[in-house]
């Protein structure tokens, strides 16, 4: 009888088996979007410069400008 059901301790990857290529490129792509997640913060906080202007055109409010 021939078992060609899927199971876990087939998988190379199962119960900490996993190459150290392997490894190395995860630990490669989760560093990779950790930049980029903070780099597109650092420039959402550098560039999101809302004015200084408050109300709207109907409801003209406080221009702070000077």
């Amino acid at each position: 009888m021939l078992n060609n059901e899927p199971s876990m301790d087939k998988i190379d990857d199962y119960n900490g088996m996993e190459s150290k290529e392997k490894r190395s490129t995860v630990n490669k792509i989760i560093i990779f979007c950790l930049l980029i997640g903070a780099l597109l913060a650092g420039l959402k906080i550098a560039f999101n410069n809302p004015g200084d202007y408050v109300g709207t055109p109907q409801n003209p409010g406080i221009n702070t400008a000077r």
